[in-house]
C-alpha cells in the first residue's frame, strides 16, 4: 500500500475502503469456514465422538433459572409418600452378582484327608454336619463334532430282494457339510459378533478342521435364501406399524467390472412396540427408489433425517416425523464458530430432552399430555428465537446452516408432540445401523450384490434377536433345523418374538 497511488477524490477513496472492507469480510468468512471444517476433521480423527456439553457452560448464555433451561423444567407432581426405609446390606449395584441359575453346574466335593478327620479330644472320626458351597465361573471352549446319519437298509430274505432304506432327515443345505448348529454359529459370529469369515477360518483351523472362507460365504448365501421367507413376514409386520424409523449406512461392494469397490447402502426400518423387528434392505445406491420400493403403500408415520429421497414418500400421505438429534448435532458442530447462539440453542433443546426423560415411564396418553403442557411452550420459544436469529446470521455459515435446517423442518420436528407413541429423535434407527458400521471395519466389504442382499436378511434376524434379548445362536440353530420343512402358512411362528414366546427358556436370565 505504501507504493500504491491513491486517488485524490475523497468519494473514490471511501469507495475503495468499502470494497476492501467487503473483501476483508469475505476473507474472514472463508477463514472461519476453513477453521470450522479443520476443527471438525481433527475432532473426528483424534477427539471423542460424544456430543456432550457441560451443563454449566450452557448457563453462561441463559443465566440461572431462565426459561428453557433444563433446571426450569418442573418435575411432575407426585403424591406424598412416606420416606423409604434405609437400605440394608450391600448398596444396589455393588458386590458380586449371582450367577444365572440355568447354567449347568458341576459338583466337586472336597473332603478332609483321613489324617485330619480324627477328633482332637476323643480320637474318633468326625461326621459331616453340613456344607459350605462357593461358586466359580469357568469356561470350556466350543467344540466341533460329527453327526453320522446312519440309514438302515432292509431286504426280504425269502424273496432275496425288495431292498429299502430309511429316508435321511431334511438338512439346511441338501448334501452340504454344515449342520444347523455350525451354520448358526457362523451367522452369529459374523452378523451379531462382527467376526469376519477369515478369522473364523483360523478359529476352525485351531480345532483341526479346514473350512475356507469361500465355502462359508456360500453357506451364508444359502442360509439367507432359506431364511428369506421369515424376512418377508417380518417386513410385512413392520409395515403394519404406526411409526417406522429408518436410517441408512454405506456398504462397500466388490464389482468385477471396476478396479475399486462400489458404495452401496443398507437401510434399516424399525417397527413400533407391537411390531418389534429391525429389517435391513440392500440397495445399490442411495436413490429414493430403495425406500419407495420397500415402503410400498405404507400410510403411517415415517421418522427419518431430512434426506430429500423421502420427500416423494411424504407427498403421498405418509406423515413426516423429524429428528431433534439431527437438529441438535448441527448446533453442536457450530459451537466453535458461534458459541453464544449455538450454546443457547443447545440449552433450549436440552430442555426438551429433560421433559422426555420425565415422561419415559408414562403411557402414551400421559406422555402426550406432558408434552403438550411442557414441551409445547419450549418449542414455541425456540421457534421464535430461531426466526429472530435467522436475520443476523449468514445462511451458509455453520450457525446459519443449523438455524436453516431447524426452520425448514420445523413442522416435522414438532410432530412428536402430536402423539404419545412418537419419539423425539431417530436415535433408535441410528443405533440399529451401528452393527453394520462395526462389522464393516472387520469384514471391509461385501463380495457381490448377492452378498449384500444376504447380509440384509441375516442382519435383520441377528439384530432383532439382540434387541429382544434372544440368543441369536439358539434361535438360528432351531429355525435352520425347521425352516426347510415348515409349511409356508406357519412361517409367522418362526418370527423371533413368537419363537421366543414358545421357547421362553432361551431368554437369558438377568443377573442380580
Amino acid at each position: 500500500m505504501e507504493s500504491a497511488v491513491l486517488p485524490d477524490d475523497l468519494a473514490t477513496c471511501h469507495g475503495m475502503i468499502r470494497e476492501m472492507a467487503a473483501s476483508l469480510r469475505d476473507a474472514q468468512r472463508q477463514v472461519e469456514q476453513l477453521g470450522h471444517r479443520l476443527d471438525l476433521l481433527l475432532r473426528r480423527l483424534f477427539g471423542p465422538r460424544s456430543e456432550r456439553v457441560d451443563p454449566g457452560q450452557l448457563l453462561l448464555f441463559f443465566g440461572d433459572g431462565a426459561e428453557g433451561t433444563p433446571d426450569a423444567v418442573p418435575a411432575p407432581e407426585s403424591p406424598v409418600e412416606s420416606p423409604a426405609p434405609p437400605p440394608t446390606g450391600r448398596a444396589k449395584g455393588h458386590g458380586r452378582k449371582p450367577l444365572p441359575a440355568d447354567l449347568p453346574r458341576e459338583r466337586r466335593v472336597h473332603e478332609l484327608p483321613p489324617e485330619q478327620r480324627a477328633c482332637p479330644d476323643c480320637g474318633l472320626d468326625r461326621s459331616p454336619i453340613g456344607e459350605e458351597v462357593s461358586e466359580q465361573l469357568d469356561y470350556r471352549p466350543a467344540s466341533l463334532f460329527v453327526v453320522e446319519h446312519v440309514r438302515v437298509k432292509v431286504a426280504c430274505r425269502h424273496c432275496q430282494g425288495h431292498v429299502a432304506v430309511a429316508d435321511k432327515p431334511p438338512q439346511p443345505i441338501e448334501k452340504g457339510l454344515p449342520g444347523p448348529g455350525l451354520l448358526a454359529q457362523v451367522i452369529t459370529s459374523k452378523f451379531a459378533d462382527h467376526l469376519p469369515l477369515y478369522r473364523q477360518e483360523g478359529i476352525f483351523a485351531r480345532h483341526g478342521v479346514e473350512l475356507s472362507r469361500k465355502t462359508m460365504c456360500g453357506w451364508m448365501a444359502q442360509a439367507a435364501w432359506l431364511l428369506e421367507p421369515i424376512w418377508r413376514v417380518m417386513r410385512a409386520e413392520v409395515l403394519k406399524s404406526r411409526v417406522i424409523q429408518t436410517d441408512d449406512t454405506t456398504v462397500p461392494v466388490l464389482d468385477r467390472r471396476l478396479d475399486r469397490a462400489r458404495t452401496a447402502r443398507l437401510w434399516v426400518y424399525l417397527g413400533d412396540r407391537e411390531h418389534p423387528y429391525a429389517i435391513y434392505d440392500y440397495t445399490a445406491d442411495r436413490s429414493r427408489d430403495g425406500p419407495e420400493r420397500f415402503l410400498g403403500d405404507y400410510k403411517g408415520c415415517l421418522q427419518a433425517d431430512a434426506y430429500s429421497a423421502y420427500d416423494r414418500i411424504y407427498s403421498r400421505g405418509v406423515v413426516e416425523v423429524g429428528c431433534f438429534a439431527h437438529a441438535r448435532r448441527k448446533f453442536y458442530d457450530a459451537r466453535t464458530s458461534d458459541p453464544q447462539r449455538a450454546h443457547e440453542a443447545l440449552a433450549r433443546i436440552r430442555a426438551l430432552y429433560a421433559v422426555e426423560a420425565t415422561g419415559k415411564d408414562l403411557d402414551e396418553a400421559g406422555r402426550l399430555a406432558l408434552r403438550r403442557e411442557r414441551s409445547g411452550p419450549i418449542l414455541e420459544r425456540l421457534g421464535t428465537w430461531l426466526d429472530e436469529q435467522s436475520r443476523f446470521v449468514l445462511p451458509k455459515s455453520p450457525i446459519g446452516g443449523a438455524i436453516g435446517y431447524a426452520r425448514s423442518n420445523w413442522a416435522a420436528l414438532n410432530r412428536f408432540t402430536e402423539a404419545g407413541f412418537l419419539a423425539i429423535d431417530n436415535n433408535a434407527s441410528e443405533r440399529a445401523v451401528k452393527p453394520v458400521a462395526i462389522g464393516r471395519r472387520n469384514w471391509l466389504f461385501a463380495g457381490s450384490e448377492g452378498g449384500g442382499k444376504a447380509a440384509a436378511v441375516l442382519f435383520s434376524l441377528a439384530t432383532t434377536c439382540n434387541a429382544l434379548r434372544i440368543d441369536p445362536f439358539a434361535y438360528l440353530r432351531d429355525v435352520l433345523d425347521r425352516v426347510s420343512i415348515n409349511p409356508a402358512r406357519k412361517v409367522a411362528e418362526l418370527l423371533p418374538d413368537r419363537w421366543w414366546a414358545a421357547h421362553s427358556e432361551s431368554r437369558p436370565t438377568p443377573a442380580g
